[in-house]
């Protein structure tokens, strides 16, 4: 890899986290993210896991400092410990190519006790596994068939495999709202982190997300009160906002694109599973990649990242009261 500049949007942001989709298939149908009966991208379609590193690789050399891992289910792609291991190897790395800063995983934990010792031995050190409650029965009814002790399993499986696990958990209203405080308890006392997220009009689903919006910023006044919370100055790299139990080391992460809009320091764009760029979550500017690796090799993929740059929007326009959703792909698609 040869030394370019660091990526800069038009707004004077510098880009330094991608997430990249390994897949768009998942063994879930959480109803909030997908509809029931989803199509998916046919095998041709897709980026071989080859293409993936190459193009992760030139964004590593343009200052990319964190990469993410998600889906679909990132599990589910045959062989992705491959791509775990050869991005892994650029974590700590020096010099004019650059390196990251920590390479992570968001998962479902449905395959965690299988793949939780590989993915240490390929270099990653932690990841987020998203679990939405630890009741059996409501568990089912969001993910449509899941079953929550084979995912705590995985948990499990994963912090004793030495991997740092942050819980991602989506605040529906009417669902799961009275289980948010019992779940950051259960976070305190497993050695778990917590991480709130507002749902975001995605792609069409079967149900009304007004009805399940829950604004985090209620959230937090209830929780400090049965919590001795505590700002935390924590960065992930990403958008949430940190506080810790005081007396230890669990942190409460909140991710809130409605209440607390958090684009003016935007730091991430997004690499979906058939090679398309997107430069915000919330909207559809897009370069596609696949094709112009494909076309022109490694060398067009610099003017190609520069052209994204001055199109990535200055926020996204999300309104879950909107009769449409913001764009019409899912979470799945664009990652997780």
């Amino acid at each position: 890899m040869t030394c370019a500049p660091n990526l800069i949007d038009s707004h004077g942001r510098t880009i330094s986290y991608l997430r990249i989709s390994v897949t768009d298939r998942c063994d879930l149908r959480c109803r909030y993210c997908m509809a029931e009966h989803m199509t998916f991208l046919p095998k041709a379609a897709v980026l071989s896991l080859e293409e993936m590193a190459i193009i992760a690789e030139r964004f590593i050399a343009r200052g990319i400092r964190k990469i993410r891992l998600t889906g679909g289910e990132p599990l589910v792609r045959r062989d992705v410990e491959q791509l775990v291991r050869r991005l892994g190897s650029h974590v700590g790395a020096n010099g004019a190519a650059g390196g990251l800063d920590e390479l992570t995983m968001t998962t479902n934990g449905n395959h965690l006790v299988e793949h939780a010792a590989a993915l240490v031995d390929a270099g990653m050190r932690r990841i987020n596994v998203s679990l939405d409650t630890r009741d059996p029965d409501l568990f089912r009814y969001i993910t449509r068939h899941g079953d929550v002790a084979r995912v705590i399993g995985g948990i499990f499986a994963a912090r004793d495999a030495g991997l740092r696990v942050k819980i991602n958990m989506v605040a529906l209203n009417g669902q799961n709202d009275r289980e948010i405080a019992p779940m950051l308890a259960w976070c305190r006392d497993e050695g778990l982190d917590l991480t709130l997220i507002e749902t975001m009009p995605l792609g069409a689903i079967d149900e009304d997300r007004t009805d399940r919006f829950l604004p985090l910023t209620a959230v937090l006044d209830e929780l400090k009160e049965a919590f001795p919370l505590v700002r935390d100055t924590h960065n992930s790299g990403g958008p949430a906002r940190y506080w810790r139990i005081d007396g230890s080391d669990t942190r409460l992460g909140l991710i809130s694109p409605l209440t607390a809009n958090f684009c003016s320091t935007c730091n991430r764009v997004r690499l979906t599973t058939e090679g398309i760029l997107y430069t915000c979550l919330g909207h559809d500017d897009q370069v596609d990649l696949k094709t112009i690796l494909r076309q022109q090799g490694v060398v067009g993929l610099d003017a190609a990242l520069d052209a994204a740059m001055n199109t990535k929007p200055e926020r996204h326009e999300f309104d879950i009261a909107a009769t449409a959703p913001a764009v019409s792909r899912h979470m799945s698609v664009t990652g997780g």
